[in-house]
């Protein structure tokens, strides 16, 4: 019998809180996830694994999560983007070509719904 290989979303915020909680929440619908706080240690990580979707915080100390869209645009990496926001930056979030934007504070439906269509829609192509 094949395995099936389970999505892995990257959950990028510099809130510990918002992490644990995505994480948790992700993985009790069978994601694999890997967190990070900060978009630097977000983008290190490529080089080790690519994830299927991204959910990613827009305020965040030093980089914000346009400037780690723009370093992805940059790179030619394209994987899905849920931006997370406790602003009203939803227009601006959903012209940069996101997947879905969610404003804080949001429940349990929003990310798993946004997650699952995300995933759904990845490139399929492996990472290079």
């Amino acid at each position: 019998m094949v395995e099936k290989i389970r999505p892995l979303v990257a959950v990028v915020d510099d809130e510990d809180s918002i992490r644990k909680a995505l994480k948790r929440l992700l993985r009790s619908a069978g994601l694999a996830v890997e967190c990070y706080a900060s978009g630097p240690e977000f983008l290190q990580s490529l080089s080790v694994q690519r994830p299927d979707c991204i959910v990613l915080d827009i305020r965040m100390q030093g980089m914000t999560g346009f400037d780690v869209q723009a370093r992805l645009k940059a790179a030619h990496v394209s994987i899905p983007i849920i931006f997370i926001t406790a602003t009203d930056e939803q227009t601006r979030a959903m012209q940069s070509g996101a997947a879905a934007v969610l404003r804080k504070p949001f429940g349990d439906q929003a990310p798993l719904q946004a997650v699952a269509s995300a995933v759904r829609s990845a490139p399929t192509t492996p990472p290079e």
